[in-house]
């Protein structure tokens, strides 16, 4: 047999390519984030990774695990850490496509990586959800929660609103029986879970048919909960739960991160949408705006620090400064002369990964769009939430990958864009 194939190597490695659509997982148990999968376009070929690593924190550095027989690359996966066994992590569904972009796949495959024995399991469990990437997938008490998702075949793209559970101690699918009016079916939205055994449940993206041929990008910005029905015994029995949310919402947007804090919490970042120009063309308007949530309530928090602006880059298409978005009032400032009251905040950007992990906030790579040019990013920040003082630039931007000409793709899922909606929703898919 080939000793490559049965060969388990772990190695210190420089940070990973730059890469979207990727998950970023703290770690349960140690002071570790792990980095698997994603995707990278290049201008004329997409390249797919199912590479594993393990960032160390306090040591700053990159350890890249190479374990045979495990997932295949893919990218809009969903993944999720767990104490149990020893340590896991438990990787579902995603999408391939070829560098060529002639050929395209969603998954519905359940994968386990274990920490103790460094070594993948594929999971062989019937009943499980359909194939399908821009899910969402939680940790709940004894089970994964899947939600949601999208199907694209070249002809047709489905998208999902059904609800799943995989027994962690059984290994059994189960798709759960959920009454009362819930979320339209959508890829892309946020899930997260609440100390009462609830699922908060937001936004996302959808396409909606007008007519043979036309379609219209829809971005949802409604909140759902998942509520376990008290007199069930079975734990299958489930009702939604629409909630009227108070505070000040984020504008609307798909692409954006959400990360559980904890003390049931919620951080958002970024995110875009789609506006009309002067010519009447749908433009991405891209953020890189900050907002809490009360996950009990719910209710939404605008994030914004206000520090003495320091411009500490700018390379054409970004200019990095220490301060949150402009007010009016500052722009007015600066218009007279005054001084503005800017601190730093990371580029704007969609399909990043953000954690958090012992109260600091972790925000790495992602997209953002510059007309028709796609720039897929590898920066890496931190902010202590206790503090709201300053972000920490782990990685810098890299001036070269903002001055590649990286062109859409024309694909099932990038299409040219139209005046029905722009190349930069069909990304918001994940």
């Amino acid at each position: 047999m080939d000793k490559a194939k049965t060969t388990i190597m772990e190695d210190l490695v420089p940070p990973p390519s730059r890469r979207s659509a990727f998950t970023l997982t703290p770690h349960p148990d140690k002071d570790q984030l792990i980095l698997f999968g994603g995707e990278y376009f290049n201008g004329s070929k997409t390249f797919m990774f199912n590479d594993l690593f393990f960032y160390t924190i306090k040591q700053d550095r990159w350890i890249q695990v190479r374990s045979p027989g495990g997932p295949t690359p893919r990218s809009a996966h969903q993944a999720v850490a767990l104490s149990q066994g020893g340590g896991q992590l438990w990787i579902f569904g995603g999408e391939f496509t070829s560098q060529s972009q002639s050929q395209f796949h969603h998954f519905r495959d359940l994968w386990v990586f274990h920490f103790k024995t460094k070594t993948w399991e594929k999971i062989q469990a019937p009943g499980g959800p359909s194939a399908r990437s821009g899910h969402r997938m939680v940790a709940l008490k004894k089970n994964l929660i899947v939600f949601g998702g999208f199907h694209d075949n070249s002809f047709d793209c489905k998208y999902f609103n059904d609800v799943h559970a995989f027994n962690l101690e059984e290994y059994k699918w189960q798709k759960l029986e959920v009454s009362g009016k819930g979320p339209c079916p959508r890829s892309a939205c946020q899930m997260v879970p609440i100390s009462d055994g609830r699922v908060l449940i937001y936004g996302g993206y959808s396409k909606q048919k007008l007519k043979r041929d036309v379609e219209k990008g829809v971005t949802h910005t409604d909140m759902h909960l998942l509520c376990p029905d008290k007199h069930d015994t079975t734990g299958l029995k489930w009702k939604w739960q629409s909630v009227k949310q108070a505070g000040i919402r984020p504008s609307p947007r798909c692409g954006f991160s959400l990360a559980p804090t904890g003390s049931d919490k919620a951080i958002l970042f970024g995110g875009v949408y789609d506006e009309l120009d002067e010519d009447e063309e749908l433009e991405g308007v891209f953020y890189n705006d900050m907002y809490q949530l009360d996950l009990m309530k719910p209710t939404w928090h605008e994030v914004d620090d206000k520090k003495e602006e320091k411009v500490v880059s700018d390379d054409g298409v970004f200019t990095v400064t220490v301060g949150p978005s402009s007010s009016s009032t500052d722009k007015g400032d600066e218009a007279s002369g005054g001084e503005s009251s800017e601190v730093f905040m990371p580029p704007p950007r969609i399909n990043a990964g953000m954690v958090v992990k012992k109260g600091i906030l972790y925000l790495y790579g992602g997209i953002y769009e510059d007309g028709d040019k796609q720039l897929t990013l590898g920066d890496f920040y931190a902010l202590d939430l206790s503090k709201l003082e300053e972000w920490q630039t782990i990685i810098a931007l890299n001036k070269e990958d903002l001055e590649c000409p990286l062109f859409l793709p024309p694909s099932p899922l990038f299409s040219p864009p139209s005046r029905s909606f722009s190349s930069l929703s069909l990304l918001s898919l994940r």
